[in-house]
């Protein structure tokens, strides 16, 4: 990662989801209704996703995208524009 601070925050959301995981699997053990184990896996899916979009855009900002040049307002806004779908196909 970028920053130390980047990777506290990244790995907090990671023992987040762990947290979530384990609660599913507790609610299947405990055989629970399923409806509420599919909402438990559904908040699991999104907090993934916001994660995999969120180490994904650190990637294009820093690696792809030059930081150390301003890039043209074309490069600028192809970045954005592939930043949108991902979010977008990530929801």
């Amino acid at each position: 990662m970028h920053t130390s601070e980047e990777r506290e925050r990244l790995t907090n959301r990671i023992r987040r989801i762990r947290g979530q995981l384990n609660a599913v699997e507790r609610a299947l053990v405990e055989e629970e209704d399923c409806s509420a184990v599919l909402h438990s896996l559904t908040a699991c899916r999104g907090a993934m996703d916001s994660l995999l979009y969120e180490i994904i855009e650190g990637h294009v900002r820093f690696h792809i995208v030059d930081p150390d040049r301003r890039p043209t307002s074309q490069q600028a806004k192809a970045t954005q524009e592939l930043l949108d779908a991902l979010r977008s196909y990530l929801r």
